[in-house]
């Protein structure tokens, strides 16, 4: 096995992200040269998913899952995320194909815990596994599931600021980062890092998101991202989370937490 960097975090119904950096992997990494960083977003064709409340869902795990018993939710962000983000880069009759139908909301929730199984299994460096270990997997161990499927050709990392907002002029990414206490409330406009004194705020876990939109960019006097450019992303805790189960950050906050944080993208190289 190589060697990894990994960062453990608490996995609960709603949180189930670890970091995990292989440098063999970062070095796919496209570094910035300058390329122009414009507002963009890209639209989900899933609905918006629900990691939690499973059985509300009439999601049963122990009917996915012979010997499992069932559970109201599952720390499986990493996979919902990956099923969000697939849904904008596969066409409707691909995603049919895969079994992911993204006409329904339950379905494709059924999907993602069947890809959060996968994940968990291709984080080798973890000793359990889902089924029946809810024991979180990272944005690592889902891009090699999503690949493992052929549902994506390649996957890039990002690890500053001005490749991140690179990247997402050309597709949505994964971003794992650590959740602290003040985000899980976020204000009316679906900012989570609202309150100015979320730094104070207690880690509650490791979450993985979709950021789906470039929403404003914002730039110094000297040409270079300013900290107020805004970021959106959909959550996997229902539409009735944020706005309507989407979130918004500042970069200033992803270039406070970047050490914590690690951003996948998924890509399809063939079709471009």
């Amino acid at each position: 096995m190589p060697d990894l960097d990994i960062t453990q975090y608490t996995v609960t119904g709603a949180l189930g992200r670890h970091m995990v950096l292989d440098e063999r992997s970062l070095a796919y990494r496209r570094r910035y040269y300058g390329e122009p960083i414009k507002p963009v977003e890209w639209t989900p064709k899933v609905p918006v998913l629900n990691q939690q409340d499973l059985l509300t869902q009439g999601i049963r795990t122990s009917e996915l899952v012979q010997g499992v018993e069932d559970v109201d939710a599952l720390g499986s962000c990493t996979a919902n995320s990956a099923t969000c983000l697939i849904s904008i880069l596969r066409t409707t009759e691909d995603l049919a194909a895969a079994g992911l139908d993204v006409t329904d909301p339950v379905a494709a929730e059924r999907w993602a815990i069947g890809l959060y199984s996968d994940a968990t299994h291709r984080d080798q460096w973890h000793d359990n596994a889902w089924p029946s270990d809810d024991c979180g997997s990272s944005g690592l161990g889902v891009a090699k599931a999503l690949r493992h499927r052929g549902l994506i050709d390649q996957y890039g990392h990002a690890t500053t600021a001005e490749e991140l907002c690179r990247d997402l002029q050309s597709g949505p990414v994964l971003m794992g980062m650590p959740w602290v206490d003040h985000f899980f409330t976020p204000d009316q406009d679906g900012f989570i890092d609202a309150d100015p004194d979320w730094q104070s705020s207690p880690i509650a876990g490791g979450h993985e998101v979709c950021l789906t939109a470039l929403e404003s960019v914002s730039l110094n006097p000297d040409g270079t991202l300013a900290d107020d450019t805004v970021l959106r992303f959909v959550n996997s805790w229902s539409d009735s989370w944020g706005d309507h189960g989407s979130g918004r950050l500042r970069l200033s906050t992803y270039r406070a937490l970047r050490q914590q944080i690690d951003c996948t993208q998924p890509r399809l190289d063939s079709q471009r």
